[in-house]
């Protein structure tokens, strides 16, 4: 309804504009003079210096091109981002298009926040598992789906593999003080790295047949895993005693990152106040459902009871696969959102150069892909080299609560059915260009949502005397609460406010994680500064859908505004506040 309204006024503004003058361009001619820049901005830099990205984007030209790290390719992208910036920032949009104003935004937004990332963060110089980590990826984006018959998937990684040794070449090259936590993750990564390329490549290829290509692929291989070892070596013995480079990016450049990439332009003390409110709420709202939970004991005690209540290892790949059909069925029944595909993802372990960060990922197929359109739901389970009271601490973050909660997230209806929408979003530039405020702000909002509708609630049963229920709300508060503190310690470790230690310290007392959980997190906000955009998401959503509420009073429909949200992509809620409101009201 609101979108309907919207496109009524472009229309009539377009008609006004076109009547005052003569000179001024129709909005068909701009939206073009756009389409066909945006075509050429991702065919001549994001595709032509990222080939991985084009793989997983479904463009199957790219299979046999690696990344080049050399600095002459590293200035010629910087130029070429500089160049696209001032032609498309050229391209005047009348007032009336407010769409090719958005498409125009995500453009200058996704150029600026590269060049951030290239010439000012610079993690190609600081960050040895952008090579290792980097050549795996590329080699997992054509072995992880069935989009060519095995010998031709095959001999593209064969040619993308005789390029990696150079690749951890220049990693020598380019690496300069890299600060200590990150070539310390790099070397935790790369054991499943070196695994990764020894066990699970060749496994993945066991179908093909073409013996020329097994030739190559057992040369190119072996080079790969003699580079790896070697690079392992050199980041053990020669780069980690001087790696005492700073992981802090700071303020200056933290406001740009939310800037560039999230369209947020709030002050962080603002930001970190609005954080720290929200966390609070959460922690009064845990302790309120674990006195009606327990009232005999304290929170930590139901923490600590909640954690035990998990799944066995062994069986936990399989507590993920059966939830789908409850929560679809839910969704459907309470009418939530439209699911445009019936078809569930595939639950897998997380794989191996993957496993040191996180805890579960969804992995889609592409907007362009054609023949493998399966998305995979990964799980980290325990190594199995780890010692019972890791594997029990690795699994209390895997509770019955947390289990429900982190489907939700991944799958119905958090990352997965938003994937479903972004194939059937209406341009490239939609499909391809998006922000982690909205994709991890839905998947976030929604583990709140379902439940706040009712998920899980036995029929005819008060809240306080639904045990199962309960527990579902505590797992889905302590996930809050995590999130929570990513917002807090991001903006306050990379702004020099908090020490490592000080935000393990605070991962464990103000969001309620194990130390092995908080220890993890903490490493991963060394480099990933604005892991705040889950919780920054989720609550620019709630406040959309309270404004979207207000104003279609009451004929306001949950359906239609979370089915309004989705279709205009995955980009800063902002853009989406316009196009489904028609203001730049603020979105916090």
């Amino acid at each position: 309804m609101a979108n309907g309204s919207m496109a009524r006024i472009a229309v009539a503004a377009s008609l006004v504009l076109t009547a005052c003058s003569s000179a001024q361009p129709r909005p068909g001619a701009r939206e073009g003079e756009l389409a066909a820049l945006a075509d050429r901005y991702f065919q001549e830099v994001f595709f032509k210096y990222s080939p991985t990205r084009g793989t997983r984007a479904g463009l199957h030209a790219y299979d046999t091109r690696l990344e080049d790290f050399s600095r002459a390719a590293i200035e010629a992208r910087v130029a070429a981002l500089k160049d696209f910036e001032n032609r498309i920032e050229s391209v005047p949009v009348p007032r009336a298009s407010a769409d090719v104003a958005a498409d125009r935004e995500l453009l200058l937004s996704d150029i600026r926040s590269s060049l951030l990332e290239l010439t000012t963060i610079r993690r190609w110089e600081k960050d040895p598992d952008v090579y290792s980590g980097g050549i795996t990826e590329s080699a997992f984006v054509i072995m992880s789906r069935n989009f060519a018959p095995p010998d031709e998937r095959l001999a593209s990684l064969v040619a993308r593999e005789k390029q990696m040794p150079a690749v951890l070449e220049l990693a020598r090259q380019n690496l300069n003080n890299p600060p200590r936590w990150y070539t310390a993750i790099a070397l935790e990564q790369l054991p499943g790295i070196i695994s990764f390329f020894e066990n699970d490549v060749p496994a993945a290829f066991k179908e093909a047949k073409a013996a020329d290509t097994l030739r190559e692929f057992a040369r190119s291989n072996a080079q790969v895993l003699s580079a790896l070892r070697a690079y392992q070596q050199f980041l053990q013995d020669d780069l980690l005693p001087r790696s005492g480079g700073e992981y802090r990016i700071g303020a200056d450049t933290y406001r740009k990152k939310l800037l560039f990439d999230e369209a947020v332009d709030l002050p962080l003390e603002e930001l970190l106040k609005i954080g720290m409110a929200d966390l609070r709420r959460n922690q009064r709202e845990f302790e309120r459902v674990a006195k009606q939970l327990a009232p005999d004991r304290t929170p930590e005690q139901v923490l600590l009871d909640l954690g035990a209540d998990h799944p066995p290892p062994a069986g936990l790949l399989q507590a993920f696969r059966d939830t789908f059909g409850d929560l679809r069925g839910f969704i459907d029944s309470r009418r939530i959102v439209t699911i445009p595909s019936p078809v569930p993802p595939i639950v897998e372990e997380t794989p191996p150069f993957m496993r040191a960060l996180t805890f579960a990922s969804m992995d889609t197929p592409g907007p362009f892909e054609k023949q493998a359109k399966e998305a995979f739901f990964n799980v980290t389970l325990p190594e199995q080299t780890w010692t019972l009271e890791q594997v029990e601490e690795h699994m209390a973050g895997f509770n019955r609560g947390t289990v429900i909660s982190t489907a939700i997230h991944e799958a119905y209806p958090g990352h997965y059915l938003q994937f479903l929408w972004v194939q059937r979003a209406p341009n490239k530039v939609r499909q391809l260009l998006g922000c982690g405020s909205n994709a991890e702000g839905w998947a976030h909002y929604s583990e709140q949502m379902m439940l706040d509708e009712g998920y899980g609630r036995a029929p005819g049963v008060a809240e306080e005397d639904d045990a199962a229920f309960l527990k579902l709300r505590l797992g889905q508060l302590q996930d809050a609460l995590l999130r929570n503190a990513r917002y807090v310690v991001g903006i306050r470790m990379h702004t020099g406010d908090m020490t490592f230690e000080q935000a393990v310290e605070f991962f464990e007392k103000e969001g309620y994680q194990s130390h092995a959980n908080a220890l993890r997190e903490t490493k991963r906000g060394t480099s990933d500064p604005t892991y705040l955009v889950y919780t920054l998401g989720k609550l620019q959503i709630l406040k959309l859908r309270d404004d979207y509420r207000r104003k279609a009073g009451g004929s306001f429909r949950l359906q239609e505004f979370h089915d309004a949200f989705l279709r205009q992509g995955f980009p800063p809620v902002k853009i989406i506040r316009r196009a489904m409101l028609g203001d730049d009201g603020p979105t916090l």
